[in-house]
């Protein structure tokens, strides 16, 4: 078993939901299956019809992908526990950071769901509004990219880095235009490769304004407590250790970059050697493999890789 002391568990992000996800984990853990029934309950509609059953397409809608995501993350970190895989801290990537305060203790189940609901609703909405799109930048500097955005908003367009996600993979958001606009400039500056996202929306940017305001106001009603282990954030890249006032700090995270690649810098300094990513997808997993050396990275999403975890 790992030590535990230098683990720490890794939450996925939008974006990786794929139909019939954690099935495994909810027809042979208990709690796996409380973990959807308590979602289906305070969504207001059945999680497991959606996930298991339900069509890609509507599964990627915001409102529907946001908390299938979470209820997999939970399913996950359920499932390491049934195995005695512990870690000594917690980190998320975007959506993923509600799963990490979830696990860490800041949040009850019941509560991280309630605070998902909220968070989808509004971004839903705002996304409606303020339609835009976003993009991965391949093989460029994030410096460059940043420049060249700045040049394109000056110019009269939106668009801004919003995911710095490794050394060489950043993710852009902003206005249709905008994006067009950068996916010229940076072709131009060496892009290696530039891929739309399959999303409607500029999360992460100002164009989320709106459903940060409404998210503030709606998780004002929400308890968080002191987490029992540590956490780490996206919205300044290091340790969290401010817990005074949580829902102004996920109403600024819904329009802040998520800073992941400072985010694995502080937590290898503080001497982590041991990421398990809990969730759909192993993402996370690559991107600590490519911004990393000398640790261990793997991820948890069905049996067979549990098994693996398990024997670290």
């Amino acid at each position: 078993m790992a030590d535990k002391t230098k683990t720490i568990f890794l939450f996925s992000g939008q974006g990786s939901q794929y139909k019939g996800m954690g099935k495994d984990f909810y027809d042979t853990i208990p709690e796996c299956k409380k973990v959807l029934e308590l979602g289906s309950d305070i969504l207001g509609f059945d999680l497991a019809a959606k996930i298991f059953d339900g069509d890609e397409k509507e599964l990627s809608r915001t409102i529907i992908s946001q908390p299938a995501i979470l209820a997999m993350s939970l399913m996950a970190l359920e499932a390491a526990k049934s195995k005695g895989i512990e870690a000594s801290a917690v980190a998320g990537h975007s959506l993923g950071e509600y799963a990490a305060m979830a696990a860490s203790g800041m949040l009850s189940y019941e509560n991280a769901f309630r605070a998902i609901k909220y968070r989808s609703e509004a971004m839903d909405k705002a996304a409606q509004a303020n339609p835009g799109g976003m993009a991965a930048v391949l093989g460029l500097k994030a410096d460059v990219i940043e420049q060249a955005c700045k040049e394109i908003e000056d110019g009269g367009e939106y668009v801004t880095p919003v995911n710095y996600n490794s050394p060489v993979q950043t993710v852009i958001a902003g206005t249709a235009a905008g994006i067009e606009k950068a996916k010229e400039a940076l072709s131009a500056k060496g892009a290696k490769r530039i891929v739309p996202l399959a999303v409607s929306a500029a999360f992460h940017s100002k164009l989320m304004a709106g459903a940060s305001e409404e998210f503030a106001e709606k998780a004002k009603d929400i308890p968080f407590n002191a987490p029992s282990i540590r956490f780490y954030c996206n919205v300044y890249g290091n340790e969290l250790t401010d817990f005074s006032d949580m829902p102004a700090y996920l109403a600024k995270h819904i329009c802040s970059p998520v800073r992941f690649t400072s985010e694995l810098d502080v937590i290898s300094k503080d001497g982590y050697d041991t990421y398990i990513e809990l969730g759909p997808g192993k993402v996370l997993t690559g991107l600590v493999k490519k911004t990393l050396d000398g640790v261990t990275a793997v991820n948890v999403e069905n049996p067979d890789t549990l098994e693996k975890a398990a024997a670290l």
